[in-house]
């Protein structure tokens, strides 16, 4: 697979492979490697020691002082998305400092880099003041396609996940830090397997050949039938939905993934796909089952409502984790939003949210007007609160929008500014 995804991006980017000219943003704690699984030491700028710190935070932030000292870049390759995005905040929030560190060729202490790891790091830099000042003008022009600016000979941007939960951030990238540049979402895994790669950099949404001799595939056709019966790779229809069925090594066990991929054509005779949701990211209080996918649409729809403002990032619970602190009213959504250009809401504005789901879904409305679903509530959380929450997370995993877990919502609830 890795093989497969190198010779893609050299036939698309043909000074992809530059020796040095990778950088890796990616927090892999405990076992430093790479998202293409393919350690190669010439290919990356970023010291292998600098992934496996126990800090998400101070990972990324030791990365891209990495990066920033390498002008030529050809790719910048990411794990995640979030963590791009999150690498890039650090830039916007944290850039004098970074550019002294650049100027004088140090690492400053971070909370979460043990001090002989910094030492070693530092030992790499080098005093670099010509760099350190365009850092520095760049970042005083603003933020608008940084990327670019910053790193001139970037051909592409390869991501490890660039669907499902990580769509937000994808297409945030894309419009700000990132403008201009082309996104390569590699690999399609899975329940810790490598199912399919994508043949196709140069495309702006991500479909992947599934590859046959990786692991056994079958199929539950969406939606699902009376008496469901799996489907094999041979027997699947372009343009239907169908939901994962794997078993990813011999004598592993045969699980529905949870995975539902739409077939967008064949390559040869292998079916291509487009992850297009995950079945256990819904929200259903009264058996409405409003799936995250959807939930997003009509979320996105609600702030192109509000004057101003930018969605960066949100999370919805249902009213049941919350106890008692969520009140007597009948089961509802709490919804967690952080906005960028916009302080407050009015009661109007907010509500504007659980009118555009009952538009949305008529079976949500029907509960809605019975009562038996009460009305939805929204939260505006503080800056940087999900880079946190990821951090919490202590894994380097796409984090589901759908929360479950109590601790989490713990620390969410802590960031509430209104």
């Amino acid at each position: 697979g890795s093989l497969l995804y190198l010779d893609a991006l050299r036939t698309a980017f043909p000074q992809a492979l530059a020796p040095r000219g990778t950088a890796l943003l990616s927090w892999t704690p405990g076992h430093p490697c790479t998202p293409a699984g393919w350690p190669l030491p010439t290919l990356y700028c970023t010291p292998a020691e600098a992934g496996a710190l126990p800090s998400r935070a101070a990972t990324l932030w030791v990365q891209l002082l990495f990066a920033l000292r390498t002008r030529a870049l050809r790719v910048l390759e990411v794990g995640l998305a979030a963590e791009l995005h999150d690498a890039l905040a650090a830039l916007r929030n944290g850039w004098p400092a970074l550019a002294q560190d650049l100027a004088l060729g140090r690492l400053s202490p971070q909370p979460g880099l043990p001090e002989d790891v910094r030492g070693r790091l530092q030992a790499l830099l080098v005093p670099d003041a010509t760099r350190a000042a365009e850092l520095q003008a760049e970042c005083t022009r603003g933020f608008e396609g940084i990327v670019q600016r910053l790193w001139p000979q970037l051909e592409v941007v390869v991501v490890g996940t660039a669907y499902g939960t990580e769509q937000l951030y994808y297409d945030a990238l894309r419009k700000g830090d990132c403008k201009g540049l082309p996104f390569y979402c590699p690999f399609y895994r899975m329940a810790g397997a490598l199912l399919g790669v994508n043949l196709w950099p140069e495309e702006p949404a991500p479909r992947f050949l599934l590859c046959p001799d990786w692991a056994f595939f079958e199929f539950l056709p969406c939606p699902a039938e009376e008496e469901p019966r799996t489907v094999l790779l041979g027997e699947l229809w372009e343009g239907r939905e169908y939901g994962l069925v794997l078993t990813a090594r011999p004598g592993e066990y045969r699980c529905r993934a949870g995975e539902v991929l739409r077939v967008a054509g064949f390559h040869k005779q292998c079916p291509v796909v487009e992850p297009t949701r995950r079945e256990s990211q819904a929200l259903s209080v009264r058996g409405e089952s409003i799936s995250e996918e959807r939930f997003f649409q009509s979320l996105c729809r609600t702030v192109g409502m509000w004057p101003g403002a930018r969605l960066v990032d949100y999370v919805c619970v249902e009213s049941a984790l919350l106890g008692a602190s969520s009140g007597a009213c009948a089961p509802h959504y709490e919804v967690f939003v952080e906005l960028r250009g916009l302080r407050d809401l009015s009661e109007g504005q907010r509500y504007k949210l659980d009118q555009c789901l009952q538009e949305d879904f008529p079976i949500y409305k029907s509960f809605r007007f019975k009562g038996s679903i009460g009305p939805l509530r929204l939260h505006l959380v503080g800056a940087g609160a999900f880079a946190r929450l990821r951090e919490a997370l202590g894994s380097p995993v796409p984090m589901p929008r759908v929360l479950r877990e109590e601790r989490l919502l713990q620390l969410i609830q802590s960031t509430v500014i209104s």
